[in-house]
């Protein structure tokens, strides 16, 4: 009786205002488990590259497939190629506006470079067109960590376009390598290394000073599994609401209009 009612032609608009309403939030609810599956690859593979011993980049390692290893430690000798520095802006640290500096590294006993964020530098101090280019002069060693290249801006951010021949863009929105890379005259690896505080910076940050900029930092890494789980069980309690309360809804509908 109630099945067909459902379908009958006074309430199948309203049954399939409902069934669209159910397929919808059960939608939802695998996306979430998407999400936390997506969640757990994050967290397997930062564990499984955070075990790993340091890698020395050098000639024989840089044949390494370098873009499956994010988040992994890495050092590397050379010298910094600050003609060719370029800056991401709009980088926040400790609440403060500023901005980063990519700077080309080239690799000792090889012809390859890989870009460096060395560091956060504020707002207030020119940008690397100007006069603050903070150069590092000589062959130096660099700690940090292996990052990829960001190809796609995340919600609310602009993407860069991709320099014409010729065209040099000294501030940029992404740390987009491969786009970077076209008015850079030597080749570039295309992953970046974000550099890590040295033992020359004091470990309370407040204690640093200017004479230290540009300020690096690692990312915070958050290795949880998140809310994924409690949102999906959200999205399919309300489906299943919906399915269940909907007939009882109508029987007692059929039963005030007896």
């Amino acid at each position: 009786m109630i099945l067909r009612q459902i379908f009958s032609r006074r309430w199948w608009w309203t049954t399939l205002l409902v069934l669209l309403a159910m397929g919808v939030l059960i939608r939802l609810g695998f996306w979430q488990l998407d999400r936390l599956d997506q969640r757990r690859m994050f967290n397997a593979h930062v564990q499984e590259v955070q075990a790993m011993s340091p890698l020395v980049l050098t000639a024989e390692t840089l044949e390494e497939p370098l873009e499956t290893m994010e988040y992994r430690a890495v050092s590397v000798t050379g010298e910094y190629d600050a003609g060719h520095q370029v800056a991401l802006r709009n980088q926040a640290w400790h609440g403060e506006l500023g901005y980063t500096l990519l700077t080309p590294f080239k690799i000792a006993g090889t012809d390859m470079s890989i870009l460096i964020n060395r560091g956060w530098v504020p707002a207030a101090d020119s940008t690397p067109d100007g006069d603050q280019t903070y150069p590092q002069p000589g062959v130096v060693t660099v700690t940090g960590i292996i990052r990829l290249s960001q190809t796609a801006p995340d919600f609310g951010r602009r993407s860069d376009p991709t320099p014409q021949a010729g065209q040099i863009l000294s501030v940029w929105n992404l740390a987009n390598v491969e786009a970077i890379a076209f008015q850079i005259p030597f080749p570039i690896l295309p992953v970046y290394l974000q550099r890590a505080p040295d033992t020359s910076f004091p470990s309370d940050i407040n204690a640093w000073t200017d004479d230290l900029l540009p300020f690096p930092s690692l990312p915070e890494l958050e290795l949880t599994e998140g809310p994924h789980m409690g949102y999906a069980l959200q999205w399919f309690t309300f489906a299943a609401i919906l399915g269940i309360g909907y007939p009882i809804f109508l029987k007692r509908e059929l039963q005030d209009n007896r």
